[in-house]
């Protein structure tokens, strides 16, 4: 049964849409033929880009699956074996094109730190040593920051610094997937570039709560780069007037502040749900992820009353954002108590 309820949508922070200052920056936006020639908007969020991530270059790339494929095509050869957190996106969510297309072999690390976060010693004791030519050399790292499946959960700088510091003695090249970046920074109060020092690669999504209808970037060195843009070619990411895409891209960028917002939200969410009896872990982020002993009965009924959720790591995962208000959480909260 359908709730008549006006709907709350937590089903993920993609869902936010751009508001009249985003179109309008759209609507007026320089633009050129990105793919024959250089886009001026699109070169000017690549330059802004790079900057905040402390990387030297930055290519726009229409998805963050797209942004993880280009640098795991670059970084992999055929039967290179890599290394990704338990439930990482590049694992988890982007359909096998980590083996299918980028030819690498992967092999998930569990959460020993912290949820989404493996110890240094876990981390050398899966990059192991040097064998015979017939046996897989492990070649990559990928972290995620914040780790979705984990809840967003946040990896810390000192715990960073540890991680790429076992990667490259042992000669590892380091892609950080930060679709969510930003909100690892706000949360701990510390610049973007604090969290990709030492990485080679990171990528980093607009869609994800700040109100980009589409766009990522992956950054890493001016060579890298280069590749990468002939790589995104092969992978049909070239497009023509991308600076109207990228005009959100950079209003987004300047937004990344106002989502301490969303954390207080999922903070209050978090709350609310346990003084209901349910079990939930402590959002570091935008990620409350809700245990449930039936998880189609609860989604079900969830979305009777008018909640929209999704399952993540076999658990009911409610995402706030930009869209949603603080009467969205105590209405949330409201139905629940009551059913209705």
């Amino acid at each position: 049964m359908t709730s008549t309820a006006r709907p709350i949508d937590f089903r993920s922070d993609t869902v936010t849409r751009p508001d009249q200052v985003m179109r309008r920056a759209m609507a007026e936006a320089e633009v050129d033929d990105n793919v024959i020639g250089t886009d001026p908007t699109v070169a000017e969020l690549e330059r802004r880009a790079a900057q905040v991530l402390g990387m030297p270059a930055a290519l726009w790339t229409p998805s963050g699956t797209m942004a993880n494929l280009i640098a795991l095509s670059l970084h992999l050869q055929r039967g290179d074996r890599f290394l990704a957190t338990r439930g990482a996106h590049v694992l988890a969510n982007e359909l096998g094109s980590a083996a299918w297309l980028a030819g690498g072999m992967p092999d998930p690390l569990e959460h020993d730190a912290g949820p989404g976060r493996p110890t240094p010693d876990t981390l050398a004791a899966a990059i192991g040593s040097t064998g015979p030519y017939f046996t897989l050399r492990t070649t990559l790292l990928c972290l995620e920051n914040t780790h979705n499946a984990a809840g967003g959960a946040v990896t810390p700088p000192d715990e960073h610094a540890q991680l790429l510091s076992v990667a490259k003695q042992a000669g590892l090249t380091v892609h950080l997937d930060g679709a969510r970046i930003w909100h690892a920074a706000v949360a701990l109060q510390v610049p973007p570039a604090a969290l990709t020092v030492g990485v080679d690669t990171v990528s980093a999504c607009f869609s994800k709560g700040l109100g980009a209808p589409v766009g990522s970037v992956v950054a890493g060195s001016k060579d890298f780069v280069e590749r990468a843009r002939r790589m995104r070619q092969m992978l049909g990411g070239g497009v023509r007037q991308g600076g109207v895409l990228a005009a959100a891209c950079l209003v987004a960028l300047g937004r990344t502040g106002e989502l301490a917002e969303t954390h207080e939200f999922a903070r209050r969410l978090a709350t609310g749900l346990v003084e209901h009896g349910w079990g939930v872990n402590t959002p570091e982020t935008n990620i409350v992820l809700a245990d449930v002993p039936d998880l189609p009965t609860a989604l079900g009924w969830l979305d009777s009353l008018g909640i929209r959720t999704v399952p993540m790591a076999g658990k009911v995962r409610f995402t706030t954002h930009r869209d949603l208000s603080a009467t969205d959480i105590e209405e949330t909260l409201r139905r629940l108590k009551t059913g209705a």
